[in-house]
């Protein structure tokens, strides 16, 4: 008898990839949707899948958004992509035959190939990027205090599966900004529970290194064109950090 899974997405508009991701989760018994209040289409093509059950939550951060999906899963195996990570058919036979192997692992890490435009990119800090995408819950949990990049802690081997995921993370300059500054808003609070106080090296030199660190020491400048504007978008992020933080402690400030 075949292992029940429990397919996982959190949401925000996605109407572009939707209905993509509920075609490729057919391995599923089950698909949970935790949607943050979607104004798009989302819900409406999402629910017309007899195995959806949709979810509303008011968006927190992503570690909480993804812990309270697995709360709402039946089954004991997981997968939890992205709406914007494309599954092949090898792959999905790959997640099947793997979780109803004799010597299966607790959580499997899934590798991403990352397109900007449909360009395949190579460098720029995309390569050897992997995340863990199926796991037992009942062995897997994401660490509670973090709000952004958000980490999966498993209690045993973590293996890895052979087919990559094709990451269609960068749609467009703006589309790509938008994106990096909720992540950036995000750790901007982690930094304030921190106490840390934002000053030239912050506001200057981190942004200029990740540029650097993106463009030269990780190779961006071979992907051409795309990997300047990915090393740009992500040094731009990276001051926009310290910008968000800065203006926590302004707002703060007008308390009292």
């Amino acid at each position: 008898m075949s292992i029940k899974i429990s397919a996982l997405l959190i949401t925000y508009n996605e109407e572009d990839n939707i209905l993509r991701f509920l075609d490729e989760a057919s391995y599923a018994e089950e698909i949970i949707i935790v949607d943050s209040f979607s104004t798009d289409k989302t819900e409406e093509l999402a629910i017309k899948n007899p195995k959806v059950h949709f979810v509303k939550r008011k968006f927190d951060n992503f570690t909480a958004q993804r812990n309270f999906a697995l709360s709402l899963a039946k089954n004991d195996w997981v997968t939890f992509f992205d709406a914007d990570e494309e599954l092949s058919e090898d792959l999905i036979k790959e997640i099947v035959s793997t979780v109803n192997s004799k010597n299966v692992k607790a959580a499997y890490y899934v590798c991403h190939d990352f397109y900007f435009n449909e360009k395949k990119i190579k460098y720029s800090g995309q390569q050897n990027v992997k995340a863990v995408r199926v796991f037992k819950k009942s062995k897997c949990k994401y660490v509670d205090n973090l709000k952004v990049h958000e980490l999966l802690i498993c209690d045993s081997e973590i293996g890895k599966i052979k087919h990559k995921i094709k990451h269609h993370t960068f749609v467009d300059e703006n589309f790509y900004l938008e994106k990096l500054n909720v992540y950036s808003k995000l750790r901007a609070q982690e930094l304030r529970i921190k106490n840390l106080k934002p000053t030239f090296y912050h506001y200057k030199i981190k942004p200029l290194y990740r540029f650097f660190n993106y463009y030269i020491l990780r190779l961006g400048f071979l992907d051409g064109i795309q990997g300047y504007k990915i090393s740009k978008l992500h040094a731009i992020s990276i001051a926009n950090r310290y910008k968000f933080l800065d203006e926590i402690y302004k707002e703060e400030q007008k308390l009292f």
